[in-house]
């Protein structure tokens, strides 16, 4: 990797890959909002391998996402809806519970786009539910350069049970 041109300047392939994988959720992420110094809008980059999932179907009571496809085909579960997407969409994903979403790839290629936020400063606090799992996690004073699990206070609670990982009880997340 060459020198940065720039501080607020990122390209794709000088950024920094994160891997996740747990069942049939799996991604490879590269935080360009971050990586390019910003401290309020978040953009992601990120690839999913076909028959798999980015992320547990959740819904966010603060935050205000965005994805644009960039390559690849999926199928978007937002609220009650599948949606087929494909390249060239925008999709816009309100801070409301009844906008819950997960992106599933449903092609033969990989999914690549990019998911945009609204603004995540120390001041944020974001609640974000998970309707499958009945999980609720809760984070304030998030460090924008290091994401939502950075939270001075970050926390999942269930029914009856005080703390459970990420992935507990998420369909696709069993191996």
């Amino acid at each position: 990797m060459s020198e940065r041109r720039h501080p607020n300047v990122v390209n794709v392939d000088e950024a920094k890959a994160m891997e996740t994988s747990k069942g049939s959720f799996a991604s490879k992420r590269k935080r360009l909002g971050a990586e390019a110094g910003g401290n309020a809008l978040g953009c992601s980059h990120i690839e999913i391998a076909p028959g798999k999932t980015a992320f547990p179907c959740h819904a966010h009571t603060a935050t205000e996402e965005a994805l644009y496809v960039l390559s690849g085909t999926g199928t978007l579960r937002l609220g009650a809806d599948s949606i087929e997407l494909r390249a060239g969409d925008f999709v816009a994903l309100l801070p409301k519970r009844d906008q819950a979403h997960m992106l599933t790839n449903t092609g033969g290629e990989a999914l690549v786009y990019l998911a945009l936020s609204s603004p995540s400063v120390p001041i944020t606090i974001d609640i974000v539910t998970y309707p499958d799992s009945k999980k609720i996690a809760f984070a304030g004073g998030v460090d924008p350069k290091k994401g939502l699990m950075s939270a001075a206070v970050f926390g999942l609670i269930k029914e009856e049970q005080p703390k459970v990982d990420y992935y507990d009880d998420e369909p696709l997340a069993k191996e």
